[in-house]
């Protein structure tokens, strides 16, 4: 599989796909899709909680903690899962005070092989010189 998907820089990231049979159902099995991503985060997750909003224009947040956006970017077929430390005013203004992003760090590399192991169906092999990236699914 060839294609590219954004996610946040710095995100800790895994590949599935979007497999949609008719183009009517597009909207239905993307929003099936964030809720299944949003139960299995909550179960292997459960500091997260629910949250909507964005990161940039492509980059849906779907769940948050006190250290960590989590969410899904979709390109063609191809969704980033990802988890990454948050970057929005409040986050800024209570690591001003009591220096959440430390904090943030260790949890991520605490919890980076697990949300790989809960979340990844496809490896990236690599990107073409002209961004597109290479994967292959993993073997079940």
């Amino acid at each position: 599989m060839g294609r590219s998907v954004s996610y946040p820089s710095g995100a800790i990231v895994a590949f599935t796909v979007l497999e949609v049979e008719a183009e009517d159902d597009w909207e239905f099995e993307y929003d099936w899709l964030l809720d299944e991503l949003r139960e299995r985060a909550g179960r292997a997750f459960p500091s997260l909680i629910p949250h909507d909003g964005w990161r940039g224009r492509e980059d849906r947040i779907l769940m948050r903690n006190a250290y960590a956006d989590f969410g899904a970017s979709v390109y063609g077929g191809l969704v980033a899962v990802w988890i990454v430390e948050r970057d929005d005013g409040a986050y800024w203004d209570a690591d001003w005070r009591t220096a959440r992003s430390p904090r943030a760090q260790r949890w991520l590399s605490q919890i980076a092989s697990r949300f790989d192991d809960v979340f990844g169906d496809y490896d990236c092999l690599g990107h073409m010189s002209n961004g597109e990236g290479v994967y292959t699914k993993r073997a079940a």
